[in-house]
């Protein structure tokens, strides 16, 4: 027996790895294994010898298992320091930086046109996109047969429910629900059924609202001056054109100079030194009608633009689709410096 544990004892010494270990304790341990077969021998002797043999194969078994368990745990501990060793961090190198984020240029422009309207003393509300032909076209003094509510520029979702087409119907809301005076912007996504290099199915708009007992359209010129040149700059030179759009009367679009030939008349400008850039106008006695005001006693301004356009004009962007392809090349161009 002590030849066998000293055997155990300078094989265990050259083993590194369990696999090895596992084998060898097989070999001393296991079913066929030199100590089980000691074990099994106390049945041949007789009572007298049998005790004091059990009692020294037992030992001989007690020791080799804690040899075993002690060899075990020190290779697992070697192969703890080893992997320890291959994954430790040097603390002394330089760490990596992070790509710093930016805002969409979208987001950037809204940011910015918020920012203007809120320093001229405007509100900003909210409203759902999903919203009820009612609000959308009715109480909006657009009938039945105008030919925006045809299928092919409208997404209907139901009868009577469709994606907003303009963020205009946010301002029937507020009439419904606020008491005059009122001054406030409601940005927001709108959807039409249109698509191209200066079309999206999806875009942004920002619209706006002023209803007092006095006003004129001369009120409406000067807010609208403000706030393109605080947009634009200074030097913006502005026209407002006579138009028509069916919630506003007398209506009229907004014209700034050309961003590239400053007037002189370019292929960007159709030639004509100017490009549209927002309409407005004095709000339709029959908006008030349908909103429960009365139109002798409350005047109202009204002025809506595309918040893509106004980005496009403002950069120099010739195809809206580059907005929402995600291209790093091309937002990398925009920083949170830009944020006003």
């Amino acid at each position: 027996m002590e030849e066998i544990l000293e055997k155990l004892k300078q094989e265990i010494k050259e083993i590194h790895n369990l696999e090895s270990l596992k084998k060898v304790k097989a070999a001393y341990l296991g079913k066929k294994g030199c100590i089980t077969k000691l074990l099994k021998n106390i049945s041949t002797l007789s009572a007298e010898k049998r005790k004091n043999y059990g009692e020294k194969v037992n030992r001989l078994k007690r020791e080799a298992e804690k040899i075993f368990s002690q060899k075990s745990e020190s290779i697992k501990k070697e192969i703890e320091n080893l992997s320890l060793e291959r994954e430790k961090l040097d603390i002394t190198l330089p760490g990596r930086r992070y790509a710093k984020g930016s805002l969409h240029p979208l987001s950037i422009v809204l940011r910015e046109i918020e920012d203007i309207f809120e320093g001229l003393n405007f509100s900003i509300e909210e409203g759902p996109e999903i919203e009820y032909e009612l609000y959308n076209f009715d109480m909006l003094n657009m009938p039945k047969e105008h030919p925006a509510r045809d299928m092919h520029d409208t997404f209907y979702i139901d009868e009577g429910m469709l994606l907003r087409t303009h963020t205009s119907p946010v301002q029937i809301r507020v009439l419904k629900e606020k008491v005059p005076p009122l001054m406030f912007i409601s940005p927001g996504k709108v959807y039409r059924r249109d698509a191209d290099i200066s079309h999206s199915p999806m875009f942004h708009q920002v619209e706006g609202m002023i209803v007092d007992k006095k006003l004129s359209f001369s009120h409406l010129k000067g807010i609208m001056t403000v706030f393109l040149r605080k947009f634009f700059g200074e030097e913006t030179e502005l026209r407002f054109r006579p138009s028509y759009f069916p919630f506003t009367e007398p209506s009229a679009e907004v014209d700034i100079q050309c961003i590239v030939c400053k007037g002189n008349g370019c292929r960007l400008c159709s030639y004509t030194g100017f490009l549209e850039i927002l309409g407005c106008g004095v709000v339709h006695p029959n908006v008030f009608k349908a909103a429960g005001y009365d139109p002798e006693i409350w005047k109202g301004l009204a002025f809506g633009m595309g918040v893509e356009r106004m980005a496009m004009l403002k950069y120099g962007i010739d195809d809206i689709r580059l907005f929402f392809e995600n291209d790093y090349r091309f937002l990398k161009n925009f920083s949170l410096t830009a944020v006003t």
